[in-house]
């Protein structure tokens, strides 16, 4: 199974993406602007994107200079009318790892996500440490000052999701849909209970508590320093 982003303005032809790739086991997510694209790369790991060259806000291939400059290495599969071979040379030279012009088969996109999907992956660090807070992905396991903490699936999926991004807000429909995607106990509720059992496992006594909350801004983790263990 593998978590990928369409960002794709057909809405109808997304739909139709979404199904297919849904059906082969995938978590699949859709935005419909580059704007929006962008957004999600910034904050959101996956494990292969689907990206369409026309898009209102910021067109596909700046999404893709942008985010192989940024150092970004997920897959990218290129979605699009344009069949010059001079446009297409432009995308594979900028960093996309296939092109696939419309109209196409349904097959042949699974097939060719199948084919990305089985090339080595460069992995996410496995490892974190934010101050005192260390987490292993691998290993499954956090400890706070060499103490071990035992987190639930959803606990640990957000204290992972906030090392990555330490000292930034997200509101809570964000993180709803990182560690909550199409679940039906998708709601604040959850969040807010997840946040308080997080604060009772890892906060000091007396101290202010590493999850700080600012209305508007949202949720966000803040320690004193960041490093990889």
């Amino acid at each position: 199974m593998a978590k990928i982003l369409i960002i794709e303005d057909d809405v109808q032809l997304a739909s139709l993406v979404l199904r297919w790739l849904t059906k082969e086991g995938h978590v699949v997510e859709h935005v419909a602007s580059g704007g929006e694209g962008l957004q999600r790369l910034r904050f959101d790991p996956y494990d292969l994107i689907v990206l369409d060259w026309n898009l209102p806000e910021v067109e596909g291939i700046d999404i893709l200079k942008q985010f192989r400059r940024s150092g970004g290495t997920t897959p990218i599969l290129m979605l699009t009318g344009k069949k010059a071979i001079e446009e297409k040379l432009e995308g594979l030279s900028e960093g996309a790892d296939d092109y696939l012009t419309k109209p196409f088969d349904g097959r042949e996109l699974t097939a060719r996500i199948t084919a990305l999907l089985r090339r080595p992956a460069v992995l996410l660090d496995t490892c974190l440490k934010v101050g005192d807070i260390e987490l292993d992905t691998k290993a499954h396991s956090v400890k706070r000052a060499g103490k071990p903490l035992t987190l639930l699936p959803k606990e640990f999926a957000l204290l992972e999701f906030l090392m990555r991004r330490p000292g930034e807000f997200f509101q809570a429909q964000r993180l709803l849909e990182h560690v909550w995607p199409s679940e039906s106990d998708s709601t604040t509720e959850a969040l807010t209970s997840c946040i308080k059992r997080l604060r009772q496992k890892l906060d000091n006594p007396d101290a202010e508590s590493v999850i700080r909350n600012v209305r508007g801004a949202g949720y966000g983790l803040f320690v004193d320093m960041e490093t990889n263990c």
